[in-house]
């Protein structure tokens, strides 16, 4: 089966090739939580939001781990 290709702009198909899993994951945080669909500029900038959340979650985790292990081994 060929993939479904939606034919685009040049600029709007290379955003979609590097933002492609964070959209999609932006997309399933909207469907999940019921939230009414946003414009094209607002779902991209909730796209970098998630992923500015999920960043600072993982060097709070990191951090979390690293202070964790220091002090068990002190």
């Amino acid at each position: 089966m060929l993939p479904l290709r939606i034919p685009t702009t040049d600029a709007m198909s290379a955003y979609h090739r590097r933002m492609g899993l964070l959209e999609a994951l932006a997309n399933a945080f909207v469907r999940t939580f019921g939230i009414t669909q946003p414009s094209d500029a607002l779902r991209r900038r909730a796209a970098w939001f998630i992923l500015g959340m999920l960043a600072l979650a993982l060097v709070a985790l990191g951090i979390g781990g690293y202070v964790l292990m220091h002090l068990m081994h002190n």
